[in-house]
């Protein structure tokens, strides 16, 4: 099993990083993709990512993968496409500021979610006046796509900057996803995946020989029987949970 050796760059909480962590949280126990325990569990909150491969990065871990440069660069080459672009869409862009404006100000965005420490000020007060102020023109239909498919285009075009760890990428589309959601949501536009394959649904790592009776008692059913099986217990034959606690007991 493939491990890496993190956190590469030391992570702190911004300005913004644990109010985004807590609303990620609840929207994905909702939709069922972490467990309805998901906010006391270290290796969700934690804002260095997990360093068994088979664990998803979570957003707010990003910054201990990759540092501040990776981000920049990252935010500069899609900045360079959209000040590269048609005039409908680049002009919004040019009355707010230059390239080198943009640059500065997502790329501290993203490094205060990402886990990077206190870069975004004004948190999400200053986010939600620039989309409702300076960038109102684009937030429909039209103006998330092209936004959307510049950034996939950059991501596509930046594997060089995002380390060989398979998980980065899909925690970025996770990342742009959940806010291209809640955009969304706000300005009543159609959303649609444009990003790529994002975290999977959370499977937590059960070891059942560091395990009381009582908390083996306490998995779920689906648990008891998706841990076994990944052990290589073959549970085709249980029927029930109390089935698949004696072969967890068994361990």
């Amino acid at each position: 099993m493939t491990k890496y050796d993190l956190p590469k760059f030391p992570t702190r909480h911004g300005y913004m990083s644990e109010k985004i962590q807590l609303d990620y949280i609840a929207a994905a126990v909702e939709k069922k993709l972490f467990p309805v325990d998901a906010h006391r569990m270290p290796e969700i909150v934690s804002l260095t990512a997990p360093s068994d491969v088979s664990q998803p990065i979570q957003f707010w871990q990003l910054y201990s993968v990759l540092g501040q440069d990776p981000i920049v660069g990252i935010v500069q080459r899609f900045y360079e496409r959209v000040f590269a672009d048609e005039e409908w869409f680049t002009s919004v862009f040019e009355r707010v500021g230059d390239l080198g404006h943009h640059i500065n100000t997502q790329a501290s965005m993203w490094i205060d979610v990402m886990g990077g420490g206190p870069y975004y000020h004004g948190a999400e007060f200053r986010l939600n006046f620039h989309h409702t102020h300076n960038a109102m023109q684009l937030m429909n239909d039209k103006g998330a796509e092209r936004w959307s498919q510049l950034m996939r285009d950059t991501l596509d075009a930046s594997e060089d900057l995002m380390t060989h760890d398979p998980r980065v990428r899909r925690s970025v589309n996770t990342f742009l996803s959940h806010f291209m959601i809640k955009y969304a949501e706000e300005f009543a536009f159609e959303y649609r995946s444009f990003f790529g394959e994002t975290n999977p649904t959370f499977r937590r790592k059960v070891d059942f020989m560091k395990m009381t009776e009582q908390a083996i008692e306490a998995l779920s059913e689906a648990d008891l029987r998706e841990a076994l099986a990944d052990r290589g217990v073959d549970v085709s034959k249980c029927e029930g949970k109390e089935a698949l606690v004696r072969k967890a007991l068994m361990i």
